[in-house]
């Protein structure tokens, strides 16, 4: 068992805000709307959360339920389930007045896929303790 066990929490959550940010440069129609970098690594640090809420809590529903899709798609409705869930952050994100915003189902999907594998591969570098 590691020392701290939420210090898993923590990296994970900041791997996913750094995930985030990329995102934000790199793809048209995901915005960051503030000024300071510290605004906008707190904004990145309450979407972090909110993203690992959302996906926590509904992506095994939406699992269970859409059980055929996945197997019929082979696993790529994944791709759109994950951009939708990207988009409801978003939709959270703005009725808490958080400066992030998600111009649409294209830009969310691009951005879940970026997200996705930035994620992993910060994942990769940091050594999880086992």
């Amino acid at each position: 068992m590691a020392p701290f066990p939420a210090m898993g929490i923590l990296i994970r959550l900041v791997i996913t805000a750094v995930s985030l940010w990329i995102a934000t440069l790199v793809i048209d129609g995901i915005e960051l709307n503030t000024d300071s970098a510290a605004n906008k690594a707190g904004t990145l640090l309450a979407v972090a959360v909110i993203f690992g809420l959302v996906n926590a809590v509904l992506r095994p529903i939406i699992k269970t339920i859409g059980c055929g899709l996945y197997v019929l798609t082979l696993g790529l409705v994944a791709v759109l389930v994950n951009g939708l869930l990207l988009l409801l952050t978003s939709w959270i994100a703005d009725k808490l007045d958080l400066a992030f915003h998600v111009d649409g189902v294209l830009p969310a999907v691009l951005g879940a896929l970026l997200v996705g594998v930035v994620s992993w591969l910060l994942n990769m570098l940091v050594p999880d303790g086992d």
